[in-house]
């Protein structure tokens, strides 16, 4: 049933649209006529609310209004407090309670009306108000600019909920507690992968440091400042820990070495705690202003928010790519289907590392800095950039959002009035069609064949699909990696180092579960004659001796190879199953291996330094009665000769 109120206000509402001259006769209230004692105690309300003391000036409000139920300007003032305290459900009741008490004193208070509608998510009412607002003819430029600009977001929050159906979906934040939020500012999360530990900014008074969570149990244990020396008496603030939990990124303003205002700076995990920050350096750094780095799963990519020249508008999102040699690439603009005109910042890579969080306000939304997510084509290509939606988005400023890699879990930081002060930290469930790619988790060791010790190097993950490189991590010192895959897809391994065979095999992952864990330990076999692998990723069709298109990711990693070891000399073999006749079978085998041949040939002069052979179904590696294992035995062999 409608509110009775409510009725009685549109009433009031649509008279005074229709014929404004003739109701403004109507008007009974008069400021200058107000119960002197009510207005007395008022004008107490306004010096305390123009110095900011609104919980006083809402005190002074209420005595005014008991003294005189009818005092108008009361109900507007306090109307106006509230929304400046974002407690916009008391500052509509409010509004309608003057509407209802004098429509046509309170008209040109339909703007500010509209806004605190719009603040509880009352978009089509707002839109509604607002039309009516512009409907005066009495309205000056300004006046007219400040309508329009809201009535274009109220516009754009109906469509949106119009094509966006939220079905059973609940937005309920809840406040991650006394462990992690204080009475100062909390801000600017930041997880580990497996979501165990979440490092985030803490502002005491004016000084930024950065405090850590441990998730023991279920329950965040009390936050503690970084061990170490990454906090300083400087302020550090919005950084990423890289997932594995070695890495801090983060900017430092006003640093004595810095570039410009603000810097990006990186710190190390050591025994001792966080290792003193480095400053990135005059590639990465400007004279500009850098922050709100984000790190990509597998520490390859960093992505930020600069000032810096060449990009769309005020600040940009960049990225900037990390060479095997430690070294940072000058950063790229990620282009028009993220940048804008206007203003970007708090980007976030998810552990999927394909999708992308980040704020801005200068696209179509809410009003201010909405959040918004894009999806990944190629290195250089982004999906047009999509809206998150209320109630995530609000006509306030949104910050940063971060997702953990469950996918569906995410953290941000509001000053919600439940809150233990100022910002607090909070976590809430993703609607599902703003969630990234589920992933799955995939961890093991790279170590010599040989000796069993750990290696450290770089392994590279291929989408096999689509051959393109989805991630290319370090070890660390013994030789452990771990890293958050995209389910529902399939990979090939390779992994390089100097002195021995890469080693490359695909995995067929497209059906592993979501959240589980696949283990894969990588043996690699030092560069010496008799040293033989398997390569895993050459694909033939069934009888044919023809290259298909997925082989050429792994033969230009045989080319690598032969490059980077010049008196390196192979032979590659060609194996079958038993299906089919014994001559034929040897045929093709010789002529899949003499393919391989041609195909590095092309690539690089290598003449003098590789043979084939073909064995047909000779040596077996596996049972020919078994269809898993004559997939085994139709194999592509590499055969050191010499080195």
């Amino acid at each position: 049933m409608r509110n009775p109120r409510y009725h009685l206000f549109t009433i009031l509402f649509s008279i005074t649209l229709s014929s404004f001259s003739s109701v403004c006769k109507a008007q009974w209230y008069d400021p200058d006529k107000v119960n002197k004692k009510a207005g007395a105690v008022y004008g107490k309300a306004y010096e305390e609310a123009v110095a900011g003391k609104y919980r006083s000036a809402i005190q002074h409000i209420d005595e005014a209004l008991a003294i005189d139920p009818k005092l108008v300007d009361g109900y507007l003032s306090r109307a106006g407090i509230y929304a400046n305290l974002k407690k916009y459900d008391s500052s509509v009741i409010d509004f309608e309670k003057a509407f209802i008490l004098d429509s046509v004193y309170s008209l040109n208070y339909l703007l500010p009306y509209s806004i605190s509608l719009a603040g509880c998510g009352k978009f089509q009412q707002a839109l509604d108000a607002v039309n009516h607002f512009l409907a005066n003819d009495k309205l000056n430029s300004q006046s007219i600019k400040a309508g329009n600009y809201r009535k274009s977001t109220y516009e754009f929050a109906v469509n949106y909920e119009k094509t966006h159906p939220v079905k059973n979906y609940q937005f309920a934040p809840v406040n991650l507690g006394d462990s992690i939020n204080s009475s100062a500012l909390e801000y600017y999360p930041s997880l580990t992968i497996d979501g165990s530990k979440m490092v985030f900014t803490r502002r005491i008074n004016s000084d930024e440091d950065f405090y850590e969570s441990d998730l023991i149990n279920g329950t965040w244990s009390k936050a503690y400042p970084l061990p170490g020396k990454v906090n300083t008496v400087f302020n550090e603030g919005a950084q990423c820990i890289s997932q594995d939990g070695t890495w801090i990124i983060f900017a430092g303003c006003n640093y004595p070495d810095g570039q410009g205002s603000c810097d990006l700076y990186i710190s190390f995990k050591t025994k001792n705690g966080w290792s003193e920050a480095e400053n990135l350096g005059p590639i990465v750094n400007t004279d500009f202003w850098e922050s709100s780095p984000s790190l990509s799963p597998d520490k390859r990519d960093l992505y930020f928010a600069s000032a810096m020249g060449g990009g769309f508008g005020g600040r940009d999102i960049w990225v900037t790519h990390r060479s095997p040699t430690g070294k940072w690439s000058r950063p790229e603009n990620l282009g028009a289907a993220v940048n804008t005109s206007g203003d970007e910042g708090s980007p976030f890579m998810h552990a999927d590392n394909e999708t992308l969080y980040f704020n801005s306000n200068g696209r179509p939304g809410y009003g201010s800095t909405d959040l918004y997510f894009t999806k990944k084509v190629t290195d250089t290509s982004w999906l047009e950039a999509e809206n998150l939606g209320y109630p995530i988005n609000t006509i306030d400023d949104e910050g940063s959002l971060i997702v953990a890699a469950d996918g569906k879990t995410a953290y941000y930081a509001s000053d919600r009035g439940e809150g233990k002060g100022g910002l607090d930290l909070y976590s809430f469930i993703l609607r599902e069609d703003i969630r990234p790619l589920k992933t799955l988790w995939v961890k093991g060791k790279v170590f010599d064949k040989k000796t069993q010790e750990g290696l450290p190097c770089t392994v590279e993950l291929i989408n096999l699909k689509t051959r393109q490189t989805v991630s290319r991590l370090k070890t660390d010192e013994d030789g452990n990696y771990l890293v958050t895959l995209p389910v529902g897809r399939d990979y090939a391994f390779t992994v390089n180092r100097k002195d021995y065979l890469f080693f490359s095999e695909h995995f067929s992952l497209s059906q592993n579960p979501a959240d589980s864990v696949f283990y894969k330990d990588i043996p690699l076999q030092p560069l010496e004659a008799g040293a033989a692998i398997v390569l895993n990723n050459i694909f033939f069709d069934t009888k044919k001796a023809d290259l298909k298109p997925e082989s050429v990711a792994e033969l230009d990693k045989v080319v690598m190879l032969m490059n980077d070891n010049p008196k390196l000399k192979i032979e590659i073999r060609g194996y079958t199953d038993n299906v089919g006749q014994a001559k034929d079978n040897l045929t093709l085998s010789i002529n899949r291996a003499k393919a391989v041949v041609d195909y590095l040939q092309s690539k690089s002069n290598l003449t003098g330094r590789i043979t084939y052979k073909g064995f047909g179904a000779d040596k077996p590696v596996a049972d020919n009665t078994t269809e898993t294992g004559r997939a085994q035995n139709r194999r592509t062999e590499l055969t050191v000769i010499s080195n």
